[in-house]
């Protein structure tokens, strides 16, 4: 009886152990899509204000994008709509 619950408590803390490390990469993705999507409405402000008709939209593309990639995501969602000018 004693080995099973050694063994049921071993798993109980490997189980709450795996859920910490999801609900920390789940927080990562969601801050990094509310800091992409703050940083798509200022640069598309900046980029209006200087006369430069180019802007990425909100949706859940690029929210994911931003959210998923962080910075280079950002720059890769720029970079695709600078080829869209061209």
């Amino acid at each position: 009886m004693g080995i099973l619950l050694i063994m049921g408590t071993c798993v109980l803390v490997l189980f709450i152990g795996a859920l910490r490390g999801k609900a920390e990469w789940l927080l990562n993705i969601v801050m990094r899509s509310v800091l992409g999507c703050i940083a798509i409405y200022f640069i598309n402000g900046a980029l209006e204000t200087i006369g430069i008709n180019l802007s990425v939209g909100v949706n859940p593309i690029t929210v994911l994008t931003s959210g998923i990639l962080g910075f280079p995501g950002l720059a890769a969602l720029y970079g695709i709509g600078i080829l869209e000018i061209l």
